[in-house]
């Protein structure tokens, strides 16, 4: 048995039986071959089945229906073990989150980043805080090359708390970063936008914004110069 097969046997009993919803246990009960295999061979780095790598693998319609266990509010509590668990396992490759080469890097970062995910949703507060940090890397860069994720500058707490929220909501397996970034373009969209004294006035000018603060002469007003046609 090998990770393919096992996901085209959960496949096709997801296709003969399109259930609405499927969780470990539906898996069990109706592709037991797959979940014998999961059980034995995929496990996160704190020892529970890993079911993001298996539903990452399925086909986005199937991703979907994905729900897993029912989460309930969990009591906060500070693990530092579960959290090196991850980063021990991944430390020479969590250059991903600064800087992703290819589809390859893109698809680890999500796996790690997920695998902290799913420990702070079991309430440890530092996976969070790890979460939150590895993120704003790559989101940081997103805001430097995105036009639409460019509102987020100047609003460093809002982000953080987003991202934070980020983390407490996902619930379906794919690309939580691609969660990510859909969550913060369509927030941003509320945030009136900031500007950088050190921005060109336009994207063919060489002359920035602040070349063109004037002080009024006689009130001491500060504007901006504009010139008259």
């Amino acid at each position: 048995m090998t990770f393919n097969k096992a996901i085209a046997i959960l496949s096709q009993a997801l296709l003969e039986k399109q259930p609405r919803r499927f969780t470990g246990t539906w898996i069990y009960q109706n592709a037991p071959r797959t979940y014998r295999f999961v059980r034995l061979n995929h496990r996160t780095p704190t020892g529970n089945i890993d079911w993001d790598a298996v539903t990452r693998a399925l086909d986005r319609s199937f991703q979907q229906r994905w729900a897993g266990r029912r989460r309930q509010a969990k009591k906060l509590y500070e693990n530092r073990e579960e959290v090196d668990a991850v980063l021990n396992k991944y430390r020479d490759k969590l250059y991903v989150f600064i800087a992703s080469i290819d589809q390859k890097d893109r698809r680890l970062r999500d796996v790690i980043i997920i695998a902290l995910v799913r420990i702070a949703q079991k309430g440890n507060t530092l996976a969070r805080q790890e979460a939150v940090t590895l993120i704003r890397y790559t989101v940081d860069d997103w805001i430097e090359k995105y036009y639409m994720l460019q509102r987020w500058n100047g609003y460093s707490d809002a982000l953080e708390e987003q991202l934070a929220a980020c983390v407490r909501r996902y619930r379906f397996t794919g690309s939580f970063l691609g969660y990510v970034f859909k969550t913060l373009e369509y927030a941003g969209r509320g945030l009136a936008p900031t500007y950088s004294l050190d921005a060109p006035l336009s994207p063919l000018s060489e002359k920035t914004w602040a070349e063109n603060v004037i002080q009024d002469s006689e009130t001491g007003e500060i504007r901006m110069f504009r010139s008259r046609s």
